[in-house]
C-alpha cells in the first residue's frame, strides 16, 4: 500500500496530543472586553480544530483499510502460496493481488477526495483568517463578510476635523462631515464637488493616511479605520450635564429643607427623610453616568485596538493614484525604484522577481521596459501619471482610489487615463472610488456618483439617475458649469450659482440624508422632500413619461 503503518501511527499521535497545530491562540490586548472567549470570531485555530477531526478520521480509516487488505492479500497468499511463488520468482506480482491493491487504493482515494471537498470547504468558510491573518477581535460586521453581500467597502458616519491654532485662537476645520456611502465589487464609485469640498480627504482618510477623528470605515465587513471623538464628547457632555443635575438635586434638597419648621418635633426625621431622598437620586445619577461612562471607554478602546491591528495584507487591498503625478514622484528615485518601493516595504526584497513585476505594470500601463531606468523628469504629464497608475497596481490592489487622476492633464492625455483606467478595471477586477470636479467625465465612467458640498454629501444615485433628476440646487448649479460643444446653445447658456442661505430654511427643520426614490438620496428636510417628490413628477412629464 501506498501509505505506511509507521507514518499513519505517528500522524494519529500527533494529532491527539496536538503537536506540530498551534491550537492556542495569543490574544494581545485580551482584557479590552470583558466578554468571554465564546464572543471571540473565528481565527485560524478555528480552522484547526474544526479540521483536526475530519483529518483524524481519515487517517484511521487510512489504518482499517490497510489492516483489512494486509488481511485479505495473506489469505489468498496462503490459498495459492505456490502460484504466488512462481510469479515471484519471475519478479511479477500475481495479478490477483493486484486487483486487490487497486480496489484497496480505490477506498482510500474516494476517503481522500472526500476529505479534500470538506477541507475545501472549510478554507472557503475561514478565507479571511487564513489568508489575512485577521485577529479575532478585531471589529466586524457579520453582514458584510464573506459571500453575504457584494459591498466591498462601507463608510459610515465618517468624519475629519483638522485642528490648529491653540488657546483662545483654537478653531477646527470641519473638512468632512458625518457622511455614509457603501461601494459594490466591480463597480466605480465617484465622487464630486468643487474644491475644498471633502473629496481627496475622504479617500486619503479611507486609506489611512488621515487617521479619522470620528465615524468608522469597513473593508470586507473588517474596520480598517475609526475615530474616537464622538464617544469621547459623549463622555464629556454626560459628565457636565451628571454634574448639573447633582447640582440641581443638591439645592432642591437644601431648599426643601430650609422651608422646614425648625421647631417642629419631627423636624430631624423629615430631614432625613429628604436628605436620604435625593442621596438616592444623586446615587442614581452618578451610576447612570458610571454606565455610559464604561460603554464609551470600551469603544474607545476598542477603536484603538483596531487601528494597532488591522491586518496589513488586507490594507494592501487599498491603493491611491494621487492628483498630482509631478508631486507624488519623488525626482531622486528611478521609475523602477518608485515603483517596486511598496513591494520592498512589504518584505519582497527579490531583484529580479520585482524588476519582472514593475515590467509587467510597466506595460499593462502603456510604457515600456526602457522606462524603468529613467528619472520622473523625463516623462511627460501623461506618462507620470501612467506611472502613478503602475505604482498602484504593482501591489495588486482590489479597490483603487482615484484622487483626479486627470485634472492636471490635457484634454486629449485625459481621454487615454480613462481609457486605460476602464481597460485595467475590466481586466484586473478593480472596484474604483473616482474623485473628480468634472460631472460630464464621471457621468461616462462611474456606475454611482456622490455629489459633495462642504464636507457632506448632497446628494447620491446612480450615474443615469442623477443626470435624469437632478434635485438638490447644488447638483443643478453643477450641471449647469458643464459646457457644451455647440456655440449656439452654449452662447445662451445660463450658469446657475449655488447659494444656500437663499434656498434652504433649516432653523427648525433640520436636513437628512433621505431616499426620494430607489438608489436615490438626497439631503433635504421634510418641505424640501415633498418639493423634491414634485420635482421628480416635473422632470419625467418633461421627458415624456
Amino acid at each position: 500500500m501506498y501509505y505506511p503503518e509507521d507514518e499513519i501511527e505517528s500522524a494519529i499521535k500527533t494529532l491527539e496530543e496536538g503537536q506540530g497545530e498551534n491550537i492556542e491562540d495569543s490574544h494581545e490586548d485580551a482584557n479590552i472586553y470583558s466578554a468571554d472567549d465564546s464572543d471571540l470570531a473565528p481565527t485560524r485555530s478555528s480552522y484547526k480544530q474544526e479540521r483536526k477531526p475530519a483529518h483524524k478520521a481519515l487517517l484511521a480509516k487510512i489504518k482499517e483499510l490497510n489492516k483489512q487488505f494486509d488481511e485479505e492479500v495473506n489469505a489468498f497468499i496462503g490459498e495459492h502460496s505456490e502460484e504466488v511463488a512462481q510469479y515471484r520468482n519471475e519478479n511479477k506480482e500475481h495479478p490477483a493481488i493486484t486487483q486487490i491493491k487497486e480496489k484497496y487504493q480505490k477506498l482510500i482515494d474516494e476517503a481522500q477526495k472526500e476529505f479534500d471537498k470538506f477541507d475545501a470547504e472549510l478554507k472557503h468558510k475561514y478565507h479571511d483568517e487564513l489568508t489575512y491573518h485577521i485577529h479575532p477581535r478585531l471589529k466586524r460586521r457579520q453582514e458584510l463578510l464573506g459571500d453575504n453581500t457584494d459591498v466591498l467597502l462601507s463608510v459610515r458616519n465618517l468624519k475629519q476635523f483638522f485642528f490648529f491654532g491653540s488657546k483662545i485662537h483654537h478653531m477646527k476645520l470641519k473638512a468632512v462631515s458625518n457622511i455614509s456611502f457603501d461601494v459594490h465589487k466591480g463597480e466605480c464609485f465617484g465622487i464630486v464637488g468643487e474644491s475644498g469640498c471633502g473629496k481627496t480627504t475622504t479617500g486619503r482618510t479611507i486609506i489611512r493616511l488621515y487617521h479619522s477623528t470620528s465615524g468608522s470605515v469597513y473593508y470586507r465587513g473588517y474596520r480598517i479605520g475609526a475615530g474616537p471623538r464622538w464617544n469621547q464628547k459623549e463622555i464629556k457632555w454626560s459628565r457636565i450635564r451628571c454634574n448639573q443635575h447633582i447640582k440641581d438635586l443638591s439645592k432642591e434638597r437644601d431648599d426643601q429643607i430650609a422651608a422646614l419648621d425648625k421647631s417642629a418635633s419631627d423636624y430631624q426625621q423629615k430631614v432625613n427623610d429628604i436628605r436620604a431622598k435625593y442621596a438616592a437620586l444623586i446615587k442614581a445619577e452618578k451610576e447612570k453616568f458610571a454606565e455610559i461612562y464604561r460603554v464609551q471607554s470600551k469603544k474607545i478602546r476598542q477603536i484603538k485596538f483596531d487601528e494597532r491591528h488591522t491586518p496589513k495584507k488586507l490594507l494592501n487591498e487599498i491603493q491611491m493614484i494621487f492628483q498630482d503625478p509631478v508631486d507624488s514622484l519623488d525626482p531622486r528615485m528611478t521609475i523602477e525604484d518608485i515603483i517596486q518601493e511598496g513591494l520592498k516595504i512589504q518584505g519582497n526584497y527579490n531583484r529580479r522577481e520585482n524588476h519582472k513585476k514593475v515590467v509587467e505594470m510597466l506595460e499593462k500601463v502603456g510604457l515600456v521596459e526602457e522606462h524603468a531606468s529613467r528619472y520622473p523628469h523625463e516623462f511627460s504629464g501623461g506618462q507620470r501619471q501612467r506611472v502613478g497608475i503602475a505604482r498602484a497596481l504593482v501591489m495588486n490592489p482590489k479597490l483603487l482610489i482615484c484622487d483626479e487622476p486627470i485634472s492636471a492633464l490635457d484634454v486629449s492625455i485625459r481621454a487615454q487615463i480613462i481609457n486605460l483606467l476602464n481597460d485595467l478595471k475590466k481586466e484586473m477586477g478593480l472596484t474604483l472610488i473616482f474623485i473628480a470636479h468634472d460631472l460630464s467625465v464621471v457621468k461616462y465612467f462611474c456606475d454611482r456618483i456622490a455629489v459633495m458640498y462642504y464636507g457632506k454629501i448632497v446628494e447620491l444615485a446612480s450615474s443615469d439617475e442623477l443626470f435624469k433628476h437632478p434635485l438638490h440646487p447644488y447638483t443643478v448649479s453643477l450641471l449647469s458649469a458643464i459646457p457644451k460643444p455647440n456655440p449656439l446653445t452654449e452662447r445662451n447658456r445660463t450658469r446657475i450659482v449655488y447659494k444656500p442661505w437663499e434656498v434652504h430654511n433649516y432653523e427648525t427643520d433640520k436636513p437628512q440624508l433621505r431616499e426620494v426614490c430607489p438608489e436615490h438620496q438626497v439631503y433635504c428636510n421634510e418641505a424640501e422632500f415633498q418639493q423634491y417628490l414634485e420635482r421628480i413628477k416635473e422632470l419625467d412629464k418633461a421627458n415624456g413619461k
